[in-house]
């Protein structure tokens, strides 16, 4: 198992790069994956086939033991009634920054109960809320990408409304932080989970993995003009979800095993790819290693 000093802070890093201290995660069998009722529900949520609890439980253990060896502290999402199986994915109800968590609200209404879980979670581990997505607004963390520890890039997409992003704008610009809105295509429409971490994803201080036809002309030409190179993922592994990727720090990363091709030109870049498979866990229901990790904690 990787080793790292002790953190002196229980939270923080404005920042998708910065070596990964702290996560927290909801397993399955948390999620309800084994509950009947809920799995019945798969379709209204718009996942691609019926829930396998036991594979998809096996494919997060094998997650969990890469970032362990990762040195990375795990914490785990209480269970709630009130979860439907989409709560595995726990990066998109909260957004945590230097001055504590952003309870979001989520742009899917089956998910509307998961912020108050996220901050009823913070509040127990003693990490204070700067603030609080309200209605109309509505922002998943899956919209949001970390440019720098002072830009924030937010989607406008079907789940982060303009309303939602507003309100961060406001709520982060006394603490210093521009948020700057990037639209996304229509896509597959509003019950696709498009996100903007669907279409990007930050490698190291200046590299972003990239869908590049699915990203604007504003998005592409900022990345530009802040000198970001661009690694483009295998256009064939889109429907595996290749651009989602989690960096750990340091040139590591940890992807989907189904994603060979952009895993392969990643390691040709000089990066540290580990993997773990993802069909019965991520790519059944829209996500990816970044969806099923709310990082918590990052610093050098």
């Amino acid at each position: 198992m990787g080793t790292a000093p002790a953190p002196t802070n229980p939270y923080g890093g404005n920042s998708m790069v910065a070596p990964l201290r702290r996560v927290m995660i909801c397993p399955p069998r948390r999620a309800g994956w084994s509950n009947q009722e809920r799995a019945r529900r798969w379709e209204e949520l718009n996942f691609i086939q019926a829930p396998d609890a036991a594979a998809a439980q096996a494919e997060h253990d094998a997650m969990r033991r890469e970032l362990e060896d990762a040195g990375v502290e795990i914490l785990s999402l209480p269970e709630s009634y009130s979860f439907s199986l989409d709560a595995v994915y726990c990066h998109d109800p909260s957004l945590m920054t230097e001055f504590g968590a952003v309870v979001l609200r989520m742009g899917k209404s089956a998910r509307w109960a998961e912020p108050e879980r996220h901050a009823n979670f913070y509040k127990s581990q003693n990490i204070p809320i700067l603030g609080q997505i309200e209605d109309p607004g509505t922002a998943e963390a899956g919209d949001m990408v970390w440019l720098d520890d002072h830009t924030l890039l937010a989607g406008r997409s079907y789940r982060t409304n303009q309303a939602g992003i507003d309100q961060l704008r406001s709520m982060l610009s006394f603490v210093d932080v521009d948020v700057i809105a990037a639209p996304l295509p229509h896509s597959a429409g509003p019950d696709s989970c498009l996100h903007l971490m669907s279409v990007m994803s930050m490698l190291n201080e200046n590299t972003v993995l990239v869908d590049l036809p699915m990203l604007a002309v504003e998005t592409v030409e900022l990345l530009s003009d802040r000198h970001f190179g661009m690694i483009e993922i295998d256009p064939y592994e889109r429907g595996t979800h290749a651009c989602n990727v989690l960096a750990l720090g340091n040139q590591r990363l940890l992807a989907l095993e189904e994603n060979a091709k952009t895993n392969a030109w990643l390691m040709q870049a000089g990066f540290d790819v580990r993997t773990f498979p993802g069909s019965a866990l991520a790519i059944i229901g829209g996500g990816g290693p970044t969806c099923l990790t709310r990082p918590i904690l990052r610093c050098l």
